[in-house]
């Protein structure tokens, strides 16, 4: 493709005399720009799919993929569950309830989601088995609870305390309606890793959460949860059909919003980031011009000594090219280890600074999530080549429009 005088053309460019060496600080810049912004692209989109993911992966461990709840109208029958068995393959069906209560801890009150579980199921046991870091999910029996990680640390709460739960149900008193309360011991501690989560919600029996409530058999909820659950929004439509008086929604809807502000987020990223590479690759238009201006009486001779347009037009573009390449893949190369280790790198630097990178309390996640995607990459890697390519080409086309006899002549 490139004969050998090109290539000791360009390996010559490469390597520019003392008295160029504001070329070799152009070179160098363009070098270090393209290899950043290659990197920071890689990086960011790393983390952002890693955050995506890691979230989904949250929202899908702790939520059921399908809900099914009564309107108040309505209940759920027997003989919907049994269609549904009947209807669907590979789901899984659990029954459950959520309301809203207050913790009260001393003089301290918390508002809180209070879900009742089917302990019968062994789905719910296991589920509850792989959350806990304190206490046991082992005869998890009527009057106990079990409390997130952040919950019990904010009320300074250990497994075997006591703690008073009130109720958005009303109760009739001798002075009125007032709201019920219950106390309850604290049966084992969870960390799903979510903070909103570990913090927001608590697990009672689901007999205890409807009594607690004031509801009855016919308020209880369905979770469905499927061997695919991208797939929910297809099952929720098949399961509507069969009984149209139910209210079904699904993990999706329920995140609709904020998975689409993800993606349009990472899409506006990738493209801001991109302009580091375009504008890093202006260094090269530049020091390729600044070199062909000064290599002119060189190129001139080169004409008259019989080499053609095109080959010296070509070890030019060798030049900004190899540049361009070598940056790229070192670009790529320090994108993939940064991303690596993202989460040891910022361990050290928050050690260093003394200062709290990716706060759990904002992020939701208690740690920098990074998921290296290969297609991602690639994209990124094609992307940049295809910058230098054109960056490289532009300066190297005037070298066509040069007349070497008048070149020479002002020599």
């Amino acid at each position: 493709m490139f004969s050998l005088a090109e290539k000791l053309i360009a390996y010559r460019n490469l390597r520019p005399k003392k008295k160029e060496g504001f070329l070799k600080v152009i070179s160098t810049f363009s070098f270090i720009g393209i290899m950043l912004g290659v990197a920071i692209l890689i990086i960011v989109m790393s983390v952002m799919n890693g955050f995506r993911t890691d979230l989904t992966n949250k929202i899908l461990g702790f939520n059921p993929h399908i809900i099914i709840k009564p309107y108040e109208s309505s209940k759920i029958e027997n003989i919907f569950i049994n269609q549904i068995n009947d209807s669907f393959e590979k789901i899984e069906v659990r029954k459950s309830y959520t309301g809203e209560a207050v913790v009260m801890v001393n003089d301290y009150t918390k508002g809180i989601l209070a879900k009742g579980i089917d302990t019968d199921n062994k789905k719910n046991l296991d589920f509850l088995k792989s959350i806990l870091i304190e206490g046991t999910e082992e005869d998890f029996k009527s009057n106990e609870l079990i409390i997130g990680k952040e919950l019990a640390f904010d009320l300074n709460l250990k497994v075997g305390d006591k703690i008073n739960l009130l109720s958005s149900s009303l109760v009739n008193t001798p002075f009125g309606n007032l709201p019920k309360q219950e106390n309850y011991e604290i049966k084992g501690i969870f960390n799903s890793g979510f903070y909103e989560f570990d913090k927001n919600i608590i697990f009672l029996e689901l007999s205890d959460s409807l009594i607690f409530f004031d509801k009855n058999n016919d308020d209880i909820s369905l979770e469905i949860y499927l061997e695919n659950p991208l797939e929910a929004d297809v099952f929720k439509e098949n399961i509507q059909k069969i009984n149209t008086n139910l209210y079904v929604y699904s993990w999706i809807d329920l995140n609709k919003s904020f998975f689409s502000a993800l993606k349009v987020e990472r899409n506006v990223m990738f493209i801001i980031l991109t302009l580091i590479i375009v504008v890093a690759a202006f260094n090269i238009i530049s020091g390729l011009t600044i070199l062909i201006k000064n290599k002119t009486k060189e190129i001139a001779i080169l004409k008259t000594m019989g080499l053609t347009n095109k080959s010296i037009i070509k070890s030019f573009f060798l030049t900004g090219f190899v540049i361009g390449l070598s940056a790229t893949v070192a670009g790529t190369i320090l994108g993939v280890l940064f991303s690596h280790y993202i989460e040891s790198i910022r361990i050290f630097l928050s050690y260093v600074f003394n200062v709290e990178i990716f706060p759990n309390d904002i992020y939701f996640l208690d740690r920098m999530p990074s998921e290296i995607n290969p297609v991602s990459i690639v994209i990124i890697f094609i992307l940049a080549l295809i910058t230098t390519v054109l960056a490289s080409l532009i300066p190297a086309m005037a070298i066509s429009k040069m007349d070497p006899i008048k070149a020479l002549k002002y020599e």
